[in-house]
């Protein structure tokens, strides 16, 4: 396996790069152009282009100079705000570029795509847990963009034969040794959660205490970033019998902000104030995950999926690097 990983030197990108070198990939490329990601993300002996993913020719070459036979998509905008403010700038990264991506690696031979999408495609269900079957309506340009990109998928692998594998993840949460979140802004609740433990914040807000949940607040599907870069690994293995496939990548559990919050106090050992706030609008009681297929199908077992062990690996990350990565 001769491996490009676009948006390869940020939080889950960086952790699919030592998954693939752990499984034995014979050689691992990063594109990035680390508007987001971080250089020091990128673990040897994987080699790090830096460029952006709207450029034919960089990705072409790279292809083509290094061998690559499989290509993993990491690179694109994910924030759900930010999307509902500047739409145009989430259609050019997510759909325009990715397209060019495409493109660029159709010219340089490439036939298998790995593509990091998000269960914000399935929108607000009405039920939980969500399979892959639920029905696809997303409400914000982030979740839309992320489905116009599948369905680009989709009619390119008809036309053209490209085999692909669509991974919707649910919440990427937890750290390895080497690679953990670093974030600008910083949206994600645990190490929002572990910013106040150190001291960066002086609370953590709480967006809505009157939800119908055992404890009023949201629960939410945690997934090990480790558990989930193996997904990808499996994933690129399972293109030869399946040249098409879209799978659910989450625990199927789920936990609420309050536990979070208590896990979080426990590991620790501080007290994390909390403050609870009006709710933010979109946001649903409940989302979990239903992750048969890929369990079924691959033989994805996630490892890490406790939320202490989620929430110390995050922390131990943090206490090793008080000053995130190297700039």
């Amino acid at each position: 396996m001769r491996a490009l990983v676009t948006g390869g030197a940020g939080y889950v990108g960086s952790v699919v790069v030592e998954e693939l070198i752990a499984a034995g990939a014979e050689h691992v490329v990063v594109i990035d152009d680390l508007s987001k990601g971080h250089a020091a993300a990128v673990v040897a002996p994987a080699i790090l282009v830096r460029g952006n993913i709207a450029d034919r020719e960089l990705v072409a070459a790279t292809c083509s100079d290094h061998r690559i036979d499989v290509v993993v998509h990491m690179a694109a905008s994910s924030l759900v705000g930010e999307s509902v403010k500047e739409p145009r700038k989430y259609y050019a990264n997510n759909v325009t570029n990715g397209l060019a991506l495409l493109d660029a690696i159709r010219a340089a031979g490439v036939e298998r795509f790995v593509f990091s999408s998000t269960a914000a495609v399935y929108g607000e269900p009405e039920r939980t847990p969500i399979t892959e079957d639920f029905q696809l309506q997303p409400t914000n340009p982030y979740g839309e963009t992320k489905l116009t990109f599948e369905r680009a998928l989709a009619w390119y692998q008809a036309a053209y034969g490209l085999r692909f594998a669509s991974l919707r993840y649910f919440n990427a949460a937890g750290a390895t040794e080497h690679n953990g979140e670093q974030h600008v802004p910083e949206t994600h609740l645990i190490p929002l959660v572990l910013d106040v433990a150190r001291g960066k914040l002086a609370h953590a807000s709480i967006f809505g205490g009157d939800y119908p949940t055992a404890d009023g607040t949201c629960i939410r599907d945690y997934i090990h970033v480790r558990d989930l870069a193996r997904a990808h690994v499996l994933a690129i293995g399972g293109m030869a019998e399946r040249p098409a496939r879209f799978y659910n990548l989450g625990c199927g559990g789920g936990y609420s902000v309050r536990q979070v919050i208590e896990v979080a106090r426990a590991v620790t050992g501080h007290a994390i104030p909390v403050e609870v706030v009006a709710r933010r609008a979109g946001d649903p009681a409940v989302l979990v995950a239903d992750s048969t297929r890929i369990k079924s199908e691959l033989g994805w077992q996630p490892q890490r999926q406790d939320l202490q062990t989620i929430v110390t690996d995050a922390w131990n990350w943090l206490m090793a690097h008080p000053q995130g990565y190297p700039q």
